[in-house]
C-alpha cells in the first residue's frame, strides 16, 4: 500500500552519513527508512542508497 522513495544514492560515504544524521536529527521514524549498501567489489565502487517509505494514496502503510 505504499512504495520506497529514494532520497539519496551516492558513492560518497560522508555524504550518505550526513544525510542519515540529518534525518535522525529531524526525528524521522527510522522504521520507515531503508539503507542499502551496494557492494561494487573490484569492478565498481560501493554505492550507498537511502530510501524512505511513502504511504499509498489512502494513507495506509501496510
Amino acid at each position: 500500500m505504499g512504495r520506497w522513495e529514494v532520497l539519496l544514492e551516492t558513492q560518497d560515504e560522508a555524504d550518505f552519513r550526513d544525510r542519515l544524521r540529518r534525518l535522525r536529527e529531524a526525528r524521522t521514524d527510522e522504521s520507515l527508512i531503508r539503507i542499502d549498501t551496494l557492494c561494487g567489489r573490484l569492478v565498481q565502487p560501493t554505492t550507498y542508497r537511502l530510501s524512505r517509505f511513502v504511504a499509498g494514496p489512502d494513507g495506509r502503510i501496510g
